[in-house]
């Protein structure tokens, strides 16, 4: 369905009225509340399932809906991807072990708008690299985020997060992208997390989307499995990923998800 919203700009891209970042910053917070929640749940021993029946539970009881359950038929409130999982894993009865990392990813629609963000967990103890490939993906998103203003470029968002993580000796993933989203869960443009500076579509006030650069700390390609959402490291090697959902302002941007109680690092 289409949002009537704002104008387009000549590449597709949404432009949205200062009022309607209220809406943003709602849906926003309550995801990122649900995600601050369940990180006293990721234990060893835990499935991945009754991380999933706890965000369902805490979205409905917030009396908003899961953007995700039938989205293209599929039937969890959550994507949770764990270790060389790359992205859209699906909960269920998978049982953390102890030194397992994983992304959760939810998006809620609270009042017809749409709050998505994704971060990492750590079920018990962190290994080392792992910690490392957490840290680079988290600095990265924040590095993208840091080149969002007006004038600017997509292409300058993608420069920023790949130049970072090549230079940690990580790559980042090309199969997926971040997107716009409003009162729609995906909309143009695609934010691709690699590029060239001065390149794409400029950015203008009151564009949103999102920024969920995935690295890898092997090679960068991936394959989907049977099930058409999961998609892994082709080379098995650990994968990381955090999200925030963010709008143009007239000097920057403003970040609709950010953690209420801090908790969006996992270890810091």
């Amino acid at each position: 369905m289409d949002d009537p919203r704002g104008r387009l700009t000549k590449d597709g891209i949404r432009i949205y009225e200062p009022a309607d970042f209220a809406g943003m910053h709602a849906a926003g917070r309550l995801a990122a509340e649900i995600l601050d929640e369940v990180a006293d749940l990721v234990q060893p021993g835990v499935t991945t399932g009754a991380l999933d029946d706890f965000i369902h539970g805490r979205v409905e009881a917030a009396g908003a809906r899961s953007a995700t359950i039938g989205y293209r038929g599929y039937q969890h409130a959550s994507c949770i991807s764990v270790n060389h999982v790359v992205c859209h894993g699906i909960p269920g009865p998978k049982v953390l072990k102890d030194g397992d990392i994983l992304n959760i990813d939810v998006t809620v629609v609270v009042d017809g708008w749409y709050g998505d963000t994704s971060r990492m967990y750590v079920a018990g103890s962190l290994l080392r690299k792992a910690d490392r490939l957490i840290e680079v993906t988290h600095d990265a998103l924040m590095k993208g985020i840091e080149a969002v203003r007006p004038g600017n470029t997509f292409g300058d968002i993608g420069y920023a997060i790949q130049t970072y993580v090549e230079l940690q000796r990580m790559s980042v993933v090309r199969d997926f992208c971040g997107h716009g989203l409003g009162r729609v869960f995906h909309a143009p443009p695609n934010v691709l997390h690699y590029g060239r500076e001065g390149t794409g579509p400029r950015l203008e006030e009151g564009m949103f989307f999102t920024i969920e650069p995935m690295v890898n700390l092997g090679r960068p390609e991936t394959k989907v499995l049977a099930d058409d959402w999961t998609a892994v490291t082709r080379d098995k090697s650990l994968s990381a990923q955090f999200e925030h959902s963010v709008g143009v302002t007239a000097d920057g941007c403003e970040i609709f998800t950010l953690s209420p109680a801090g908790r969006f690092f996992p270890t810091k």
